[in-house]
C-alpha cells in the first residue's frame, strides 16, 4: 500500500495548490508604493514631493492643507499629466536548474516544444515586457488596455476661496493619489504573475479648509472622498517537485495503462492513469480574473505650517488610513490537464474514497465564478519637512516621511458561497473557511526622505529639481515581478513662469527608475523551490531581474478668478 499512500499525498498537495489560486495573484498587487504621488501636482513632482513646508497652490489639499491659508482671494488650478512606462523582466536558468529531473521549461529553454526530451539542451533568457498601460473603468467594470506605446493622460482640477478679511480658506479638488496599471502579450513569459493589472485610487471630492492662526502659524484639514479599484488577470503554473511527480506518473508509469481502466489499476494508481492528458511543472494550470472596488472611501488630512519669515518654514501633515470593504467578481478557468487528472481521480472508486476522507470535491469544473470581497486598509502616511532659503535666489526643501504598510500583514478574501477552490484551500492555508481565504504578506512600514530645490532666475522665471529615493514596503524575501518596483529613484525637473500678476504656468518632467535582482530561491512570492513552496512560486529555481522606467510629463495652469 505504499504506492497509493504516496500518490494520495501528491494528490492532496496538488489539490491544495489549486485552491489557493484566488490569492496567488492578488497579494502582491496592492503593494504599489510606486504609484503614489505621481499624479497629484506638477510642481511637487518636479521637487521630489518635498513640499510639506511649501505646499503648491490648491494641491495643499493633499500635501499640507495648512498651506491653503496662504492663498488670498480665489484660485483655480488646472493640471494635465501624461505617463509612459517601460517595464521588463528577465528569467534565467542558473547552473543545475531542474524540477524533478525536468528542465524543458519554455520560459528559459530554446528547444523545440514537446520534442520528447526532458532535459533542455539550450538555455536562453526569458524576456518579459509590458506592452502598454491598463486602466480599470468603473462604468463598464472591466480593465481597458490602451494601445501599445500610447501614454495615459489625465486632467486634474482644484479651486480655493478666501473671503476678504477672513482667516479661513476653503478649497476642493479632484486628483489621483494612486494610479498604476499594465498589460503583457498573450505569450509573454511574465504572465504567470500578472497578465494584466490595474490599481487606482481617485479622490473625486476633497472639501478642505485652511486657517491662519496668526502671522506665523497656520493649520488645515481636508476630507477626501475617493474611489478605489483593484483588478487583475493572471495565468498560473507550479514548477514544483510534486507536480513533477505527476508528470513522471503520466509519462512513465501510466504509459502502459492508458485506456485500460480496471480495478487493479484504479486501486494502486487511484485513477491517475484514466486521465486523457496529464500535467507537469511547466504547464499552464489555470487562469484567474478578479476585479474589486469601493465607490466611497473617506480619508482625512491634518496639517500644520510654521512660517516665521520668507527664508524659513516648517510643515507637517498626517494623512489618515482608510478602512475599506472592496467587493466585486472573480472567475477561475482551469486548464484541461488539471480537469482531466483530478476528475480521473474522483472518478475511480479508490480515488473517491480518498477524496471523501480528505473532505475534498470529487470534481473540478472547467471554471468557477462568483462574488468576492475583502477588507483592505489604505495605509496612513506622515510627512514633515522644512523650506530654507540658502541663497537669496535658491530655495531648498527637505522632507522625511513614513507610510504604514505594516497594516498589510495579510489579506483575507471572502466569497458569497462555498466553492470547490475553498474546499481545497482549507487543507493548506491556515485560517481558511468554506467561504474565506487568508493570504500572508508580512509587509513593512518604510521611512524615506525627499529633496527639492527651486532657483529664481528672475521675478518671472523659476527652475526646479528634485530627488526622491523610494524605499520598498516589500521585504527582500517577498519580492515579485508583479510589482516590478522595489527600491526606486524618482528624479524631477521643471520650470515655473509667472505669465502675469494672476497666472502661473508650470512645466514638469519626472523619471522613475528601478532595477532589482532576485536570485533563485530568495523570494517566497516568486522563485523559491522546495516541496513547501508550492504556493506561489511560478518561477521556482530561476534567477529573476526586473527593471522599470516611468516618465511623467505635466503642465499646470494656475490663476485667480
Amino acid at each position: 500500500m505504499m504506492a497509493p499512500m504516496n500518490l494520495s499525498r501528491i494528490t492532496q498537495r496538488c489539490l491544495r495548490a489549486a485552491g489557493l489560486l484566488l490569492a496567488l495573484g492578488l497579494s502582491p498587487l496592492a503593494s504599489a508604493d510606486l504609484a503614489t504621488n505621481l499624479s497629484i501636482d506638477i510642481r511637487a513632482l518636479s521637487m521630489g514631493n518635498a513640499v510639506t513646508a511649501d505646499p503648491p497652490g490648491v494641491s495643499a489639499i493633499h500635501y499640507n492643507p495648512a498651506g491653503l491659508a496662504r492663498l488670498e482671494g480665489r484660485h483655480l488650478d488646472f493640471q494635465v499629466f501624461s505617463a509612459t512606462m517601460n517595464i521588463s523582466a528577465e528569467f534565467t536558468a542558473p547552473a543545475g536548474y531542474e524540477v524533478f529531473g525536468f528542465s524543458d521549461d519554455p520560459v528559459v529553454c530554446n528547444d523545440r516544444p514537446k520534442d520528447g526530451e526532458n532535459r533542455c539542451s539550450t538555455f536562453v533568457p526569458g524576456r518579459s515586457k509590458v506592452k502598454g498601460i491598463s486602466l480599470y473603468l468603473p462604468v463598464i467594470d472591466d480593465i481597458v488596455d490602451l494601445p501599445a506605446g500610447m501614454p495615459a493622460a489625465a486632467p486634474l482640477l482644484g479651486f480655493s476661496i478666501k473671503p476678504a478679511g477672513s482667516r479661513f480658506t476653503f478649497a476642493n479638488g479632484f486628483y489621483a493619489p494612486m494610479v498604476a496599471g499594465f498589460y503583457r502579450g498573450d505569450d509573454d513569459p511574465g504572465n504567470f504573475l500578472g497578465k494584466k493589472a490595474a490599481l487606482e485610487r481617485i479622490t473625486y471630492l476633497s472639501p478642505s479648509v485652511g486657517y491662519q492662526v496668526n502671522d506665523n502659524w497656520a493649520i488645515g484639514a481636508s476630507v477626501g472622498l475617493s474611489y478605489q479599484a483593484v483588478a487583475m488577470e493572471t495565468d498560473f503554473r507550479s514548477p514544483n517537485d510534486l507536480i513533477g511527480v505527476l508528470r513522471v506518473i503520466d509519462e512513465q508509469v501510466c504509459t502502459p495503462f492508458k485506456g485500460q481502466s480496471n480495478i487493479v489499476v484504479d486501486l494502486f494508481l487511484l485513477g491517475f492513469c484514466n486521465a486523457e492528458s496529464g500535467i507537469g511543472p511547466f504547464d499552464n494550470l489555470a487562469s484567474l480574473q478578479v476585479a474589486m472596488q469601493q465607490t466611497l472611501s473617506p480619508t482625512y488630512n491634518l496639517g500644520v505650517l510654521y512660517e516665521p519669515s520668507d527664508d524659513f518654514a516648517w510643515g507637517a501633515v498626517y494623512q489618515s488610513e482608510a478602512k475599506m470593504h472592496l467587493h466585486g467578481k472573480f472567475n477561475v478557468t482551469y486548464g484541461q490537464g488539471v480537469q482531466n487528472v483530478f476528475n480521473a481521480v474522483g472518478g475511480s472508486p479508490t480515488g473517491q474514497i480518498l477524496l471523501a476522507i480528505l473532505g475534498l470535491p470529487g470534481y473540478i469544473p472547467p471554471s468557477e465564478s462568483g462574488l468576492i470581497s475583502m477588507d483592505l486598509t489604505y495605509p496612513a502616511h506622515f510627512q514633515t519637512g522644512v523650506k530654507v532659503m540658502v541663497l537669496p535666489d535658491l530655495q531648498v526643501n527637505f522632507d522625511i516621511g513614513w507610510t504604514d504598510y505594516d497594516e498589510w500583514d495579510y489579506f483575507r478574501f471572502n466569497f458569497d458561497r462555498t466553492i470547490s477552490v475553498l474546499q481545497l484551500a482549507r487543507l493548506l492555508a491556515p485560517g481558511t473557511t468554506p467561504t474565506s481565504l487568508a493570504m500572508p504578506l508580512q509587509y513593512v512600514s518604510p521611512w524615506g526622505w525627499k529633496l527639492g530645490m527651486e532657483y529664481s532666475w528672475n521675478e518671472r522665471l523659476k527652475f526646479r529639481a528634485g530627488f526622491e529615493p523610494r524605499n520598498s514596503a516589500i521585504p527582500d524575501d517577498r519580492r515579485s515581478s508583479l510589482v516590478p518596483i522595489n527600491q526606486a529613484h524618482l528624479y524631477g525637473g521643471g520650470i515655473g513662469y509667472q505669465f502675469d500678476r494672476d497666472t502661473t504656468i508650470d512645466l514638469t518632467a519626472a523619471y522613475l527608475y528601478s532595477k532589482d535582482s532576485i536570485p533563485a530561491n530568495t523570494s517566497y512570492n516568486l522563485n523559491a523551490s522546495g516541496l513547501n513552496n508550492i504556493v506561489y512560486n511560478p518561477y521556482a529555481g530561476l534567477d529573476v531581474t526586473t527593471e522599470a522606467n516611468i516618465i511623467v510629463l505635466g503642465l499646470a495652469y494656475r490663476t485667480t478668478w
